[in-house]
Order: structure tokens, then sequence, then C-alpha cells
């Protein structure tokens, strides 16, 4: 898979790829989930019975954070480099990536099927049903299908429910906010993930019997709620189960007060400073509370390990 970056005005693929037939998916697929995985199959299907390039087209940053609609919008279900992993295991050919500034945000929708997707030489356009484009949002997905007859032929898919509740970025947010991680997974269709780096702590896990990797998460990842989880870790290329606590340890810091991650991998002791680690959620344990002392602390990350443990049926 490439990836491309654009820029507009100069829209411009490399010159080994002019004169290709593209079916392109578009939008932000924040958080890559059930939902736009049907839009982007559709594309990778449509590429192969035509012999042409399957192509999703994202945008960064994203929309409604340069247009002031929501700082939230800063943090992300997948930051650009992991959307790309997912687009190449979904068997996507060409990424391409749009700049999103305030001249992009300006472009008529006219503009946008004339000056971006016909010197693209886009064959297929696939959108999801709310897709909206051009200044202020005035295109949406009708809009688009008429724009692009009668040289450019558009597919709108419609919104994905699982139990009544629409499939979108906006509910798994919700989702992990609340500790509802079960409600994630299944909207999103895998756990949620994370990716940093080990970092010294302070080392009183290791003083109280529980050693834990500290987590640095660098790229801009969507948090999930304050607690305890049950989670998997990959680490030195192995998997292990374990618990993570994303809170600001009230039971020692009274003034450095500042979320962070602490995952103790059961059956692991090896040294992992600087290593990366991916840290997968799939059980909310409990809310973060302030224990009378380190005694109490103790008996709790033993119970809150055994609780994990029977959930991932290891002993």
């Amino acid at each position: 898979m490439e990836m491309i970056s654009l820029e507009y005005p100069a829209i411009e693929l490399p010159e080994q790829l002019r004169n290709k037939s593209l079916s392109i998916a578009i939008g932000h697929f924040d958080g890559v989930h059930r939902g736009h995985r049907n839009v982007i199959e559709q594309v990778v299907a449509a590429a192969k019975r035509t012999g042409g390039l399957s192509a999703v087209m994202t945008f960064n940053p994203h929309p409604k954070e340069v247009l002031g609609r929501g700082d939230q919008y800063y943090n992300c279900l997948t930051p650009l480099a992991v959307k790309q992993s997912l687009f190449s295991e979904l068997g996507v050919d060409l990424v391409l990536v749009v700049k999103f500034d305030h001249d992009f945000a300006a472009i008529m929708p006219e503009q946008f099927v004339d000056e971006v997707l016909r010197p693209l030489g886009a064959a297929q356009i696939v959108v999801g049903f709310d897709f909206n484009f051009g200044y202020k949002g005035q295109g949406n997905a009708a809009t688009m299908k008429a724009l692009c007859e009668p040289d450019i032929q558009v597919e709108i898919v419609e919104p994905l429910y699982d139990n009544g509740l629409k499939v979108s970025s906006t509910y798994i947010r919700l989702a992990l906010n609340d500790g509802d991680i079960e409600l994630a997974t299944k909207l999103l269709g895998r756990p949620y993930e994370l990716a940093g780096t080990v970092v010294h702590g302070d080392g009183r896990g290791s003083s109280i019997g529980f050693p834990t990797a500290n987590v640095d998460v660098s790229l801009p990842y969507v948090m999930p709620r304050l607690g305890v989880f049950g989670i998997s870790a990959v680490v030195l290329s192995k998997s292990y189960f374990g618990v993570l606590n994303h809170g600001m340890k009230p039971t020692f810091n009274k003034e450095d007060i500042r979320p962070v991650l602490e995952a103790h991998l059961f059956d692991f002791h090896q040294v992992i400073y600087d290593e990366p680690i991916k840290l997968q959620f799939h059980s909310f344990i409990r809310p973060e509370q302030r224990f009378s002392g380190v005694d109490e602390l103790i008996r709790q990350i033993h119970a809150d390990a055994e609780q994990a443990k029977r959930q991932f049926g290891v002993e």
C-alpha cells in the first residue's frame, strides 16, 4: 500500500499512477469501525472487478479541529499512522491524505469534484449516507452523485446498526468515556487499542509486589475513563494478559495530579524500558478510588488481577 499526501490546489498523483482508474472511499474514518469497513470494502471489491486501484481519501487534521467545532477532535480513536495500517489490512492500494486547511475548507462542492476527484482519475466514489463536503458542508451524498454524473459512479452506503444503535465514531468515544468497553469493542469490531512506549515510573508497583509498565502515549489518542481495566499487551513481539490502571494514583499523589497508564502484566518479569507496547482494552473492572493505605490497595490489586484472570481464563 502506498500513502500519498495531497494539498489543494496542487492535486496530482505520481506519474506512475496517472491514467489509472481509481475507486475511492472518502471520509475521515476515525476508528476504522465496522461501518467504515463497509464503505472501504466496497471500493476494494470494485477495483478488483475493474482492474483498477482501490483508494481511501482521508483528511488531516480533522476538519472539525481546523474549523474550531470541537477541541475534542484533536484526540482521535485512530491516529493517521494507525488508520493507514488498518486500511492496508483491508486490502487498500492507495491512501490519499488531503491536507485540511482553511483554503481547502473554502472550496465549493463543484470544485471538489472538478478540481480534486476528476484530476485524480476517479472512476467510482463510495461515501457513507451522512457524508458532507464543500464549503460549510453544503454538499451531501446526493450532491456528490449529481455532480459526478455521468463519468464517475457514486455509491452511497447506508448506516450500520447494532441492536438499534448506529455504529459511529461518536458512540465509540462515548462508550470509552463511560468505561463501556464491551460496547466500544462491538462497534469497532475489535478491542480498542493504544500504542506507546514503556517509560520509568516511581517504582511503587514493584515495591508492593505488583511491578508495572508505565506507558507514555505520544500520539493524540482518545483515552478511556479513569479506572482499572482488563487488558492484553503486545511487547517484545509477544502478547500478555494483565490489568491496567488509568488514573491519578490518588493513594500516593498529593500534588502531582496527572493521569498515568500503568500496566501489570501477568507472569511477566522482563525489563522493557524504552520498548514499544500496544495495549488492548477488554473489560472495565472498576472506577479509580482512593484507599486508606498501602495494605488496602494491595488487597484491591489482588482482587482486580483475579477478576481479570477469570475473565481471560488464565491462572
